[in-house]
């Protein structure tokens, strides 16, 4: 028997049999990811849903060996790393040509299409006009490859991606395109090793949230959340969250809150609640939704679930010891989709629960129904 399967066969003898996912057809190919795209030019069209067979399990992401999980890819800014190959451009005046679109100025001069649009106060689709004087901001410019995420551009570089979200003023879905132009904040001071770059960097919920999906190509509709853990997307395929309301949330576990939301008592701030439950406790989705995340990348989670469903609401799930999904799964209220543990910075079997609309952490007791 293979590692993988002997996993598999561990995980499913955790799973009662009501939850178990039902048996799925063959898992298809995964496809190459298509090739890169300057700005205002077509990309090779591709199969919106990419699904891949999964690898022989591997220590948990981040080498966390108190969380287990079913075999995955690694998470798409590790399995499409960048090279910060980002352009110098200097700010400048451009004398609009005749035949001249917004993107083939972009191209010309390097900069970004959002950026220019952006100082000149242009509106999609951007017409411009022979003779137009437009202002072209200076910066650094890092060409978006297809599969790259704003994580995997972030390291690369060393600087916070909520900076690079700032700096583009990029909002929901927070979908990159192969081909866009972002501009990278902070000049780099002196020679920096890709190993200070990626110490340089955090992950934490917010940038999972924001800079987490793959880039999308253009024409390419992002793929369709799976309906089993056994159908594995792709690393590289972007999804998005349902698009109908969640409706009235439910609980994700019965038990004893024993930290609220908020400022705590030295004063830092709790995102969530933490409820404390025995071990190995179900942990259930609280509404329909499709798997943003799972993994344990976030050292002070551990082994975590995040969960996008309709309106802007996220739900987030931390220190389990099992994780049962998959990214790009689709969940149904109620299912399990972990089991509890004290992984992270636990320090006793609890679930760290948080919720969230938009990037705005929600009192999940708010919302929750009254008990």
């Amino acid at each position: 028997m293979t590692r993988a399967a002997a996993l598999a066969l561990l995980l499913t003898g955790c799973i009662p049999a009501a939850d178990r996912p039902a048996p799925a057809p063959p898992i298809d190919a995964q496809a190459a990811p298509p090739g890169d795209q300057p700005d205002g030019e077509a990309a090779p069209s591709a199969t919106a849903e990419e699904v891949a067979p999964a690898p022989d399990p591997a220590p948990a992401h981040g080498d966390r060996r108190d969380v287990a999980q079913l075999p995955a890819p690694r998470p798409a800014w590790e399995a499409r790393p960048v090279a910060p190959d980002a352009r110098a451009v200097a700010a400048q005046r451009y004398t609009v040509r005749p035949g001249d679109t917004l993107g083939a100025i972009a191209a010309r001069t390097g900069a970004g299409v959002d950026a220019i649009a952006r100082a000149n106060a242009l509106t999609p689709p951007y017409p411009v006009r022979a003779g137009q004087t437009l202002a072209v901001p200076g910066g650094r410019y890092h060409l978006v490859r297809a599969g790259q995420t704003g994580i995997a551009i972030a390291r690369a570089y060393g600087v916070p991606w909520r900076e690079v979200v700032a700096a583009n003023a990029l909002d929901e879905p927070y979908l990159l395109r192969a081909g866009q132009r972002v501009l990278i904040p902070r000049a780099p001071g002196g020679a920096v090793s890709a190993s200070e770059r990626a110490a340089a960097f955090t992950l934490d919920v917010d940038t999972i949230l924001t800079g987490g999906e793959p880039a999308v190509v253009a024409g390419q509709a992002p793929a369709t959340p799976v309906a089993s853990a056994r159908r594995v997307l792709a690393p590289t395929a972007a999804t998005v969250a349902p698009m109908a309301l969640p409706g009235r949330f439910v609980w994700p576990v019965d038990g004893t809150i024993v930290r609220r939301f908020g400022p705590g008592a030295t004063g830092e701030r709790n995102d969530g609640i933490k409820i404390a439950i025995p071990l190995d406790t179900p942990v259930r989705a609280i509404a329909d939704g499709t798997v943003a995340y799972v993994g344990s990348e976030v050292p002070a989670l551990g082994g975590l679930v995040i969960v996008r469903h309709g309106g802007g609401w996220t739900s987030v799930y931390g220190h389990a010891g099992t994780l049962l999904v998959q990214r790009g799964q689709a969940v149904r209220k109620g299912q399990v989709i972990a089991r509890s543990g004290e992984s992270g910075y636990a320090d006793r079997p609890e679930l760290h629960f948080e919720l969230r609309r938009g990037r705005t952490p929600v009192d999940p007791t708010t919302q929750l129904p009254h008990r």
